[in-house]
């Protein structure tokens, strides 16, 4: 998500959407968080974070919350131990097929900047109450949400950027229509999406949501054409 701006908790309050539960996974730096107004709010919050150095930085930002929650593991499609590649924000799973890391930065895997830890399924954190889910792990953001117990009433996928494109965009898609959620809006990396049985999405934000994506393409054909 594009961290200048956070839209998410402006949008949900004009919304008057009741959220109770939120849900970060891939949360990277603290004062960044997706969910960092719901935080401050008092709202119950679930973060899940991968990067031992980034999980050691939370704790000392969020130590004072008792209505935080921290899971240090990364969530995959199986119970165990995984590889991730250190690449700052972009940090990924060394074995995913594309990340961000990969496609827009040229990145190369190195066994000298890999780490491990545990990795779980979502559905061994998730406790079926989160209300808004915000999911930014770089590739793996779709084994997320076939593990979700949950249906949250907002989700933030990251699902594009430069000239990356998620690798189970398809799935992605599929699952989020298919379980009555709508495009709500976008930024230069991720995909909002709203559940019709919370809200409505307007037809200005309809209207905006196109030109947003008109935006993402053209901006993504500009960077084709300037590499050939």
């Amino acid at each position: 998500m594009d961290k200048s701006y956070n839209k998410i908790y402006t949008n949900c309050s004009a919304k008057k959407l009741n959220i109770e539960h939120a849900c970060e996974v891939g949360v990277y730096l603290p004062k960044i968080s997706n969910v960092i107004d719901f935080i401050e709010k008092g709202t119950r919050t679930t973060l899940v974070e991968a990067d031992p150095e980034s999980v050691a930085l939370i704790r000392d930002c969020f130590d004072e919350y008792p209505n935080v929650q921290i899971h240090s593991v990364a969530v995959f499609d199986r119970r165990g131990r995984v590889k991730l590649s250190r690449a700052k924000a972009s940090t990924f799973i060394t074995e995913l097929p594309q990340s961000p890391a990969l496609v827009n930065d040229s990145y190369l895997k190195n066994p000298d900047n890999e780490f491990e830890t545990d990795c779980v399924l979502f559905s061994d954190i998730d406790d079926g109450t989160i209300d808004l889910l915000s999911i930014d792990i770089e590739g793996a953001e779709w084994f997320v949400l076939s593990y979700m117990k949950s249906l949250p009433k907002v989700v933030s996928v990251e699902t594009h950027g430069k000239y990356y494109t998620n690798p189970y965009i398809d799935k992605i898609r599929a699952f989020m229509f298919g379980n009555g959620y709508k495009e709500w809006f976008m930024d230069k990396s991720d995909t909002v999406y709203l559940n019709e049985n919370a809200a409505r999405v307007t037809l200005p934000e309809k209207l905006k949501l196109t030109i947003m994506k008109f935006r993402i393409f053209a901006s993504r054909l500009k960077r084709y054409l300037r590499r050939r």
